[in-house]
């Protein structure tokens, strides 16, 4: 049986693979599990459950908080919020679990259910194990007024959007930006808190429907970002995904900014100031060369873990670092957040600009990309890609050849069965070359059969 829980929460298609009995059945589990564990102990335990703007979202929710309730188990709703939304409020409110309902960037058709331990933080794997292991047990139900209330808590968007505010210094008045909300969780507080530190915003995709989450926007789809930037001659537009725990960036030019660059400004704006601590950023091994090389000119030194944005958290938390994140966007700032925070990260891009005078060009020119090529490698052993003397043999023999202007990162696929082949070099000509190359060895030497 595959596990229900993958890298990030519960994932799959609504009332396909996610159904309101599992959503129910889970929220029971994890209040077992949580209760056993003495999380409620002295108190009567609480719930904030905040959902993105899907249609799903609407029948999942009441799923997870029937299970809740049931469980004896009160449920603050928190409505339409972000994922680190949820996240600050569940630290904020003092509640025993937080629950947000999103597939992220996924398409409509998805939802997911991610779960959040007191104090914000994503739950561990023994406790997720220990949640699916008591999906559909038989228990004890408590009844009269041990049973679960609910109530909506109304100010949740005000305090979420303070909250991010109240991270900033330095006023934003006088540039124009542009953010593209993705139909999804940030349509109402990403401007909101936007406009509140003193930026002149102009929001697109920002009317969801229950149906246009993620549809051809976001931080997956930036050409009506890039256009709009050009268009209103903003400073600077931003893109959130689904339920806003990513971000991603363009320049007045069009030209787009990602995870690795914006990282970089991040890094480099703490260690002015002195916070970053122990000079060390936190990134996985996916990011970019140029990323590496640049934070090392600077004094910064980089620790990189596997692929995933739970994998930086459990560095940062177990080492005490407080900024990390990867390519994709997710960035997480942990003076100020538990999560990734998309709005949080547009913030202190634009409190950087404010400060500095510089354009967001200016600024990502810190570190130099080098060309990347990626090439998925389809219908091969990767069990054996590790080991494989032949192979490793000509990796070895590819990164002689690229010295200290490139690098290859061989890896295989973590729910597909394929090997990653990923080559930076000092031209795109050399990286696709050299990425064929190793591409074609993978095919010969782990050929299935």
């Amino acid at each position: 049986m595959n596990r229900v829980f993958g890298t990030d929460g519960v994932r799959g298609l609504a009332n396909g693979v996610l159904t309101a009995e599992l959503a129910l059945d889970l929220s029971v589990a994890a209040a077992h599990v949580l209760a056993e564990r003495g999380e409620f102990a002295g108190h009567r335990p609480l719930a904030v459950v905040g959902r993105d703007t899907r249609v799903s979202g609407q029948f999942l929710e009441a799923a997870v908080v029937a299970g809740l309730l049931s469980a004896g188990v009160d449920v603050a709703l928190l409505g339409v919020l972000p994922t680190p939304g949820v996240a600050y409020l569940t630290d904020a409110l003092g509640a025993d679990l937080g629950v947000m309902i999103s597939a992220s960037h996924n398409a409509m058709p998805d939802n997911g259910i991610k779960f959040l331990a007191r104090g914000g933080t994503k739950l561990d794997d023994v406790i997720e194990d220990a949640i699916e292991a008591r999906l559909g047990e038989p228990w004890e139900r408590p009844t009269g007024a041990q049973v679960g209330r609910v109530h909506t808590h109304h100010t949740a968007a005000d305090e979420y959007v303070a909250h991010l505010i109240g991270t900033t210094n330095k006023p934003l008045a006088g540039i124009r930006v542009v953010l593209d909300c993705a139909e999804g969780a940030a349509s109402e507080v990403g401007p909101r808190a936007v406009r509140g530190a003193g930026a002149d915003v102009t929001a697109i995709h920002a009317q969801p429907d229950g149906l246009n989450i993620n549809e051809q926007c976001g931080s997956t789809h930036l050409e009506d970002l890039q256009a709009a930037v050009l268009k209103d001659g903003a400073a600077v537009g931003f893109a959130f995904d689904g339920d806003a725990d990513r971000c991603l960036a363009v320049d007045a030019e069009g030209t787009v900014v990602d995870g690795d660059q914006i990282l970089a400004i991040l890094a480099g704006s703490l260690k002015d100031s002195g916070r970053l601590a122990h000079d060390t950023v936190v990134a996985t091994v996916m990011s970019n060369l140029g990323f590496v090389q640049a934070m090392r000119a600077a004094g910064i030194e980089v620790l990189q873990t596997k692929v995933g944005d739970r994998y930086v958290l459990e560095a940062m938390r177990e080492q005490g670092h407080n900024l990390g994140g990867e390519q994709s966007g997710h960035v997480i700032m942990s003076d100020f957040a538990t999560t990734g925070d998309g709005v949080l990260t547009a913030l202190h891009l634009l409190e950087r600009m404010a400060t500095t005078g510089q354009s967001l060009k200016e600024l990502a020119a810190v570190m130099t990309r080098l060309p990347q090529v990626l090439v998925n490698v389809r219908g091969v052993d990767k069990a054996r890609a590790v080991d494989d003397e032949g192979l490793l043999a000509a990796v070895a023999e590819a990164e002689t050849e690229l010295g200290d202007t490139g690098r290859v990162l061989l890896r295989p696929s973590g729910t597909e069965p394929l090997v990653r082949v990923m080559v930076e070099a000092a031209s795109a000509e050399h990286a696709d070359e050299v990425a064929q190359r190793l591409a074609t060895v993978v095919r010969e030497r782990l050929a299935l059969g």
